[in-house]
């Protein structure tokens, strides 16, 4: 099991202070944010994309690269990564290149983005948003696993005799997930390649959730990937914890009252009640978390939003001082003491590349300088030693 921060880089002015910080301040904050979320023994951080204001991740393999020179051990992620309005060609080269300089420690979830105006900045057509999830992913899947791609579809020029550079680390294409609010298109879209699905499980009730989770496991399973309990399932979150449950919702309500996300609706207590946003002592946080298992079963990531509504730096590190020491030990343990041995192990690269080779070494692509220009469709790369002793893997 797996437990993170992730974040959607919002910009929010401070309700208590009345202060907005710069976009160079929200910048540094989110890199020592993500630093905290390794010195509290948190196993990922994830950044989201967003190409207008009030936010400020326009590139998150730019962000996540830097942050990987500051780590040493937490997997770095997206949430999401736009698979509509960005060239599947870009995604490919720049999340391999990421996977290459972090030495796998990375991952990507992907999404349609819900920003309307975001579209045509890009050239593209919300009102064809799923046509260009499910064509941009299924090219996007071609390019980490093939060593030359033909191919032709609606949306990008057609590519012929084509190599995305660099290619994956080990050739093994990074674990994707596909992210979703409510869409069970997206879900089918996962279950049909075998990837993980992750549900954001933020602002509705879990049963909304569930079903999107069940559709997603039964799908897996109908495709052939392994069992329901074998498919691969993240969850979001929020949380604000204090060590007395008054002092939580004191502390947040100027926050929560004034988010452009949920503020201005039902009241805190409400919101709590019905959604997965856990306010209170870190008892309150470790029940509820643990609750989330009795709803959807084993599930293998879970991360929290905790940088949201304006929330000064301090507060947050704090946030994740309590989440580290506090609740997630004790999850963790609970976790995995009810986790049925059936069920998927979280992904990570070393279990991926076992997974491909077993015990054999890995292939190490290496350009065939003697090619030149490819124009036969034959694969740009020299067979390596690798490839001569074990010819079935390739």
């Amino acid at each position: 099991m797996q437990f993170g921060i992730f974040s959607v880089s919002d910009i929010t002015r401070n309700p208590v202070t009345g202060e907005t910080p710069s976009e160079a301040e929200r910048i540094d904050a989110i890199v020592r944010i993500a630093e905290k979320t390794e010195e509290v023994g948190l196993d990922v951080f994830a950044i989201g994309e967003h190409h207008n204001p009030p936010f400020f991740s326009s590139s998150p393999t730019t962000l996540l690269a830097n942050i990987a020179a500051r780590t040493e051990r937490i997997i770095l992620s997206t949430a999401t990564t736009l698979i509509t309005t960005n060239d599947p060609v870009r995604i490919a080269e720049e999340y391999a290149m990421l996977q290459h300089l972090s030495k796998g420690r990375m991952d990507l979830m992907l999404g349609r983005g819900n920003t309307g105006p975001v579209y045509p900045w890009f050239g593209k057509d919300i009102r064809k948003g799923l046509a260009l999830a499910l064509e941009n992913y299924n090219l996007l899947h071609r390019l980490w696993r093939e060593d030359v791609v033909d191919w032709e579809g609606e949306f990008r020029t057609p590519l012929q005799g084509f190599t995305s550079t660099p290619r994956p680390l080990d050739d093994v294409p990074p674990f994707v997930w596909h992210g979703s609010i409510r869409t069970p298109e997206i879900a089918e879209q996962a279950a049909f390649y075998g990837n993980g699905f992750f549900a954001n499980h933020i602002f509705w009730p879990a049963e909304h959730f569930r079903r999107l989770i069940d559709f997603y496991r039964q799908r897996f399973a109908h495709y052939g990937h392994g069992t329901v309990k074998q498919a691969v399932v993240g969850l979001g979150g929020q949380a604000y914890i204090a060590k007395r449950s008054q002092d939580a919702y004191k502390e947040f309500r100027p926050y929560f009252d004034e988010a452009p996300v949920y503020g201005h609706g039902p009241t805190l207590e409400e919101f709590s009640s019905t959604t997965p946003l856990s306010v209170g002592s870190p008892q309150e946080v470790i029940d509820k978390t643990l609750g989330f298992h009795d709803t959807f079963g084993d599930y293998q990531r879970q991360m929290f939003l905790m940088d949201h509504a304006g929330l000064p730096l301090k507060t947050v590190l704090n946030q994740l001082d309590l989440l580290g020491e506090e609740v997630i030990p004790v999850v963790r343990r609970e976790l995995e003491s009810r986790r049925d041995p059936e069920s998927a192990p979280a992904p990570t690269h070393a279990g991926l590349v076992t997974a491909k080779y077993g015990d054999k070494p890995a292939r190490q692509p290496r350009p065939n300088a003697n090619r030149g220009d490819n124009v036969t469709g034959a694969s740009p790369y020299q067979d390596s030693e690798v490839e001569a002793d074990y010819p079935s893997l390739f």
